[in-house]
């Protein structure tokens, strides 16, 4: 991303298309002038942070009426001169706009070009930049507070504060190698010993954070799993409330996985729907059954469908011990439980000995949830999905900072490696030289999660180009 601070900058910030109400930024040295020459006022535009209302020419012909708010620098949110116009919402409008203001020398912004001039303005540091994306990104409750609470620097003044001490103990080093010939300790190592076991104990946390945070930002995949016919795709279709998978009396009438998102108590859920496990001759069946099997050794969670009067313990035992990955989360789900408040006393009874049987075995495996549902009875169904909500909420970082971003939880990692580094090298009696680069490295690594070392423009321009144009 190429960036000229001292151009002036502009772009439509609402989104394209047609509607009510659009807005123009306008950012840079140039915004007031500009905006004085294309646009007739009654009183001053130069008044901050006041709604004005003013009229837009084209070509000497009036284009629309408008209103227009200047925001002074440093108090914006880029920390220049910023005016935003506010104009009908007619996509004709909206361009001819634009096109008037780059004819009379503005340059047309980037992909998160505003934020990153908040960013190198000091306006905000990166990690609260990057908040910026996410936060617009957000689809349910638990990202967008997620991603608010980072914007709200909660998240950087927790590393600003791990970095500080460890920028103290390293300047104590450094003073002792000007003292050198003294033979002078000013740091003492047990005190940053002991430090350093806090740092990591911060460090590690944040880290646990993680695997958190990412499936709320990216959305807690959750598979459906099972044999043929034993209502994979019917479920799925009620829990979306739509057709989404073909429902069919014949086995194998899934053969690729489906996927769609369901927002349910504040979280993203990515449900997908698999095709039905089974020993098959069909290759195009075949191939659906490799899918479903690779999804679901990847899900969050993983819902084991079944009907008793077709399978066994011992089967089902089986397809859980061949799909399900020891890391996801199982939820083992008897299906089309309203058959039986009317059926006679022998099935109700080989079906009680196989549910005991399975129950008995599944606890051998861990923590695993048994729920019974029916697709024709709505409290089953919410049975399930609050289970899914009360197991995502027991997966909560200990943490008030969650860590969402890759890029960050890489860069802790590294913190990690280098804080391990600092700590052999006081109990081997390195001299403070030595102890100096690996304190350095381990500021570095915290540092480039919120900007506070020179940034590589690569860097920059992966996490801003991310960003929508206007932002």
């Amino acid at each position: 991303m190429d960036i000229f601070l001292n151009n002036t900058i502009v772009a439509l910030s609402t989104a394209p298309g047609m509607g009510a109400i659009a807005i123009i930024r306008i950012s840079g040295p140039k915004a007031l002038k500009v905006v004085r020459r294309n646009v007739k006022t009654r009183s001053t535009i130069d008044v901050p942070n006041k709604l004005i209302r003013g009229e837009f020419y084209y070509g000497g012909d009036l284009l629309d009426q408008i209103m227009v708010c200047y925001f002074k620098s440093p108090n914006s949110y880029t920390g220049e001169d910023v005016i935003e116009i506010y104009c009908h919402g007619s996509i004709y409008i909206q361009q001819k706009i634009l096109q008037c203001l780059v004819d009379d020398g503005l340059f047309m912004a980037q992909p998160g070009e505003f934020t990153l001039r908040a960013f190198l303005n000091k306006k905000m540091d990166l990690a609260q930049a990057e908040a910026v994306g996410d936060l617009i990104a957000s689809e349910s409750q638990a990202s967008h507070r997620l991603a608010f609470n980072q914007l709200k620097g909660n998240y950087s003044e927790t590393l600003s504060s791990i970095r500080k001490e460890l920028i103290e103990f390293k300047s104590l080093i450094e003073l002792e190698l000007d003292f050198s010939q003294e033979d002078v300790q000013f740091a003492d190592r047990h005190k940053l010993v002991s430090q350093l076991a806090l740092v990591k104990k911060q460090i590690k946390m944040l880290i646990d954070s993680f695997a958190y945070g990412n499936v709320i930002k990216q959305g807690i995949g959750v598979i459906i799993v099972g044999r043929p016919n034993v209502g994979k795709s019917s479920l799925l279709n009620l829990l979306l409330n739509e057709s989404k998978a073909i429902v069919s009396q014949i086995p194998g009438t899934t053969r690729d996985s489906i996927e769609d998102i369901f927002i349910y108590g504040g979280y993203k859920f990515r449900f997908i729907d698999t095709a039905g496990i089974r020993k098959t001759d069909n290759i195009i069946e075949s191939m659906g059954i490799k899918i479903a099997i690779e999804k679901a050794q990847k899900a969050q969670f993983c819902i084991y469908l079944y009907d008793s009067l077709e399978v066994g313990s011992d089967e089902i035992l089986n397809d859980i011990n061949n799909v399900v990955r020891p890391q996801s989360h199982l939820l083992v789900v008897e299906n089309k439980i309203d058959r039986f408040f009317t059926s006679d006393q022998k099935i109700e009874s080989r079906r009680k000995t196989n549910q005991s049987e399975l129950k008995q075995e599944l606890k051998k495996l861990g923590s695993i949830t048994y729920l019974e549902t029916s697709n024709y009875i709505p409290s089953t169904i919410k049975k399930l999905t609050d289970k899914l909500v009360e197991l995502v909420e027991e997966k909560k970082s200990d943490s008030s900072v969650v860590v969402t971003n890759i890029r960050h939880y890489q860069a802790l990692k590294l913190a990690l490696e280098s804080l391990d580094q600092v700590k052999i090298g006081i109990e081997k009696n390195l001299s403070g030289d030595l102890l100096s680069i690996d304190l350095n490295q381990l500021i570095e690594c915290i540092g480039q999660i919120t900007g506070n070392i020179d940034i590589d423009q690569d860097i920059l321009g992966n996490i801003f180009g991310n960003f929508c144009i206007g932002k």
